[in-house]
């Protein structure tokens, strides 16, 4: 069993903004709000809950901006889904959410 704390963060101010903005929208927005909270929530209590992507479906520019070494997809409600990578030291270990989208963009994303 892992005895290390485990935090999620986002990968940059923009993108927490983003999630932060999504409680002040309409009904969808604050159900997305919620759907995120709830994978937040998972996370901490299992990094590895996602599914690994595959290193050969990585962007590449989540290689370039984000220097990943792991990759995730969390499946949301609502065939959303929240991408993530994993950090861990001797300390902690660290949840990155890079972005969400609906199904048809991460299809776009990912080339499926």
């Amino acid at each position: 069993m892992n005895d290390k704390p485990v935090y999620v963060s986002f990968c940059n101010k923009r993108i927490e903004s983003s999630f932060e903005e999504l409680m002040k929208g309409k009904f969808h927005d604050k159900q997305l709000y919620e759907f995120i909270d709830r994978a937040i929530r998972d996370l901490k209590k299992n990094p590895a809950c996602g599914t690994k992507i595959c290193k050969r479906l990585w962007p590449k520019n989540y290689i370039q901006e984000f220097g990943i070494s792991n990759l995730w997809k969390y499946d949301l409600p609502n065939s959303w889904r929240l991408i993530y990578t994993i950090k861990e030291d001797e300390l902690m270990i660290l949840n990155i959410i890079l972005e969400w989208f609906d199904h048809k963009e991460y299809e776009r994303r990912f080339k499926y």
